[in-house]
């Protein structure tokens, strides 16, 4: 089958900042930060910490019956991927379309029911257990609950790599399209993660964000000199991709399309990033789009906060774009939607595809002291018009060395 062109038809989004992509984009361009102090409780005590957490339960689009079988990223999966399929005009009856495929990131799995099933575990006395927990916890709940809920029986895939398991799944459901296994896909991300247990762990590594003195909704800070780290969110965004032949049949309007994919690893460090393997991610996804570098306008970039992680980027973006880095808007949305591990690519993809359909780029927020070690034009505190954007190019870097780039086009009138 020669190469199809594949075109995001559709978008469902449960985030930190709402469930309507539009009003999410118009948000994030104005800088507004869903960042707050939430309290966790654990060991009999509370602590206040920095998260950004999505406003979702209980929902009335989730089953009773089934509802009671779903962690919490596979609930806002399920909603997400209703949505998606109802922006695209596929969803018939309450089902889907039957031959599409699912492929879905989600990086921890149902580490909300986990948590539960441990702790009625070491209650004293212990509590009767779940026989559901096994299935709940695992990382292909979104995906699997996806399928049954709308009757789609096509391939479901799930993808667990950390902070760019979305990416991927886009990136393989765009290449399963373009070589003609598939005509339609369901593609995104799902992650909860703000619990105990998983907040634990993240914070012994290190790298969460503490509350800046001007507020915790500050707190996020890419590329600035000041920034201390990350800030965790959830949710989920479910994109629709579909053939163009598919597309342009049923008369559906096309939001962007996809071009490029690339992925590499870094195979260096478990948590260090290296500034070789995220260049030849890029270069890959130009290569893979026939594009060149000089006519990428965005880059939506991985930057999370971190001291190491934003220089590294930074650094590969400059090695991998050259001469043409000085004339490059970069901004990292994370800066007020915080990272949502194994749905954060695909919220920032989404977010691309607004870029691109309105000629406005979202500023990096809180962006008041700039690292001279990033050195690049980090759209700082306001965004700008952009009506001439035409590509732009989206990055994913994960724990464990993996990295994905996807390149997106702008649906130009015919």
């Amino acid at each position: 089958v020669p190469p199809r062109r594949t075109f995001i038809t559709g978008v469902g989004v449960v985030s930190p900042h709402g469930d309507n992509l539009d009003e999410v984009f118009d948000r994030v361009f104005a800088g507004e930060s869903s960042v707050r102090k939430v309290p966790i409780e654990a060991n009999g005590s509370t602590c206040d910490m920095l998260l950004s957490p999505v406003d979702f339960e209980p929902d009335p689009l989730i089953p009773k019956v089934s509802g009671r079988f779903m962690a919490r990223a596979t609930k806002m999966a399920v909603v997400a991927a209703r949505h998606a399929l109802e922006r695209s005009g596929l969803l018939v009856s309450g089902a889907g379309p039957t031959e599409a495929g699912i492929y879905m990131g989600c990086g921890l799995g149902g580490s909300d029911e986990l948590q539960a099933h441990y702790e009625r575990y070491l209650a004293d006395p212990p509590k009767r257990l779940r026989a559901a927990s096994t299935p709940m916890i695992m990382a292909s709940g979104p995906a699997s609950h996806i399928s049954m809920q709308y009757g789609i029986t096509g391939p479901t895939m799930t993808y667990s790599i950390a902070c760019v398991s979305s990416a991927v799944a886009i990136g393989e459901a765009f290449r399963a399209i373009r070589h003609g296994y598939i005509d339609t896909a369901l593609a995104g991300g799902a992650e909860a993660q703000l619990n105990t247990g998983a907040l634990a762990g993240w914070r012994e590594l290190s790298v969460l964000a503490s509350e800046h003195a001007t507020g915790a909704e500050a707190s996020s800070r890419p590329f600035d000199a000041q920034r201390t780290g990350l800030v965790l969110g959830e949710g989920s965004v479910v994109l629709v991709l579909e053939s163009e032949d598919v597309a342009r049949a049923r008369g559906v309007e096309l939001l962007a399309e996809i071009v490029g994919f690339g992925v590499s690893s870094d195979a260096y460090n478990l948590t260090e990033p290296s500034s070789d393997g995220q260049t030849r991610a890029m270069r890959l996804a130009l290569e893979d789009a026939s594009v060149a570098g000089e006519s990428i306008g965005y880059v939506n970039a991985h930057a999370t906060g971190t001291r190491l992680g934003d220089r590294v980027e930074a650094q590969a973006i400059r090695t991998t774009f050259g001469s043409h880095s000085d004339k490059l808007a970069v901004s990292s949305t994370k800066s007020v939607h915080g990272h949502l591990i194994g749905a954060a690519s695909a919220l920032e993809t989404a977010l691309t595809v607004r870029t691109l359909q309105t000629g406005r780029i979202a500023p990096t927020a809180n962006l008041t002291d700039p690292d001279p070690e990033c050195d690049l034009d980090c759209v700082p505190l306001v965004g700008r018009e952009a009506p001439g954007l035409e590509y732009a190019l989206t990055n994913s870097f994960a724990f464990g060395g993996s990295n994905a780039t996807l390149v997106l086009r702008k649906v130009l009138a015919s």
